[in-house]
């Protein structure tokens, strides 16, 4: 058996509590499914800058190009607001993707039974949700050149390339492929010659998955269509600019951010995180909600260790202690550690 090593960031706030629950939910799953892993803990972020004056110092660095995948809590506080940007936990988080070369990032939105009251849509349409939002991370807008601001104009450039394309549609239609076989590509393509790009390498690529379902639409049109009708969706695929907004209109159909997990894909080791922040208000209270992080460790066994059995195991447990008695941010009482029993023990109980 070989042995998957992971670098674990626990970060800041109530980053170390999240990221210590998704830990023993991987210890948990790996004892059930005859994993062999190993978990080391690394400075970041914040955290970092106090103990390395650096948010992504050399040891983390090293550690996570090595490692068979990458677990992060959250970072940052209100204590390095005002820092220089080079000293900014958030500037840490970008060189770690950078370092990772990830340029998928897959954000999924579901509903759980029993918490449909918490959406702000009406329960009878947030009943069943369940999409998930592939992003490309390293293109179009927000790194095209030229770029610039003057006194009286500034400039942005939207850019993308064909292989740029395909490598993050690759990503959205093998996730598609494993899920409910429904792809739904998003673009402006009516007015932007990106668009008609991306538009037509989705559907010439779409020859090679003839059991994946393509539909295309515009981005205004998706952004209606998300929160009249999120159960229509599967899988939504589309650029940085686009993937941004839509992903945080996706977030909030569940109606917490808590229980939101995420994963960033790329040529290097996968990178998994809850998409909250450090939530410095609720660290070492014992109420912080792990949902997310416990998630983004079923995401880590099923896209960094390919084994999705294991995965689908944490979100059935999860979802089980949802059920039970969630934390207070849903209406419960069930404190941080409360909360991870109950995972562990639904986890054990269906093994």
């Amino acid at each position: 058996m070989t042995r998957a090593y992971i670098a674990v960031l626990p970060g800041d706030g109530i980053g170390p509590e999240v990221t210590e629950a998704a830990v023993r939910v991987l210890a948990a799953a790996a004892e059930v499914y005859g994993l062999d892993l190993e978990c080391e803990r690394f400075p970041f972020g914040g955290a970092a800058l106090e103990r390395c004056g650096a948010p992504f110092p050399e040891e983390t660095r090293k550690a996570v190009l090595e490692a068979d995948a990458v677990l992060l809590g959250a970072i940052g506080g209100p204590q390095w607001d005002d820092a220089p940007r080079a000293l900014r936990p958030e500037t840490g988080l970008l060189e770690l993707r950078k370092a990772l070369r990830a340029f998928a990032n897959l954000r999924p939105a579901r509903v759980l039974p029993g918490l449909e009251g918490h959406s702000p849509l009406r329960p009878e349409v947030a009943r069943g949700v369940d999409v998930l939002i592939v992003r490309e991370l390293t293109g179009g807008i927000y790194f095209g050149r030229p770029r610039g601001l003057g006194e009286t104009e500034a400039w942005n450039t939207m850019r993308y390339t064909r292989p740029e394309v395909e490598r993050v549609a690759r990503v959205a239609f093998e996730a598609a492929r494993r899920r409910r076989g429904h792809l739904t590509s998003v673009d402006k393509a009516n007015v932007l010659e990106v668009g008609e790009l991306w538009r037509r390498t989705v559907s010439e690529l779409a020859q090679a998955y003839p059991g994946v379902r393509v539909e295309h639409q515009y981005v205004d049109a998706m952004a209606m269509l998300l929160v009249q009708q999120p159960t229509r969706f599967d899988v939504i695929l589309t650029g940085n600019l686009f993937g941004d907004i839509l992903s945080d209109l996706a977030s909030v159909l569940p109606g917490s951010l808590g229980v939101l997990p995420s994963a960033s894909l790329g040529e290097g080791p996968s990178l998994f995180e809850p998409v909250h922040g450090s939530a410095p208000d609720l660290a070492g209270r014992g109420i912080a909600n792990p949902t997310g992080a416990i998630l983004s460790a079923a995401m880590l066994l099923t896209y960094a260790l390919d084994r999705a059995e294991a995965g689908r195991a944490v979100e059935e447990a999860v979802a089980q202690a949802l059920a039970q008695n969630p934390t207070p941010d849903l209406g419960g009482t069930a404190s941080t550690e409360a909360f991870t029993r109950q995972v562990l023990e639904a986890l054990y109980t269906k093994a």
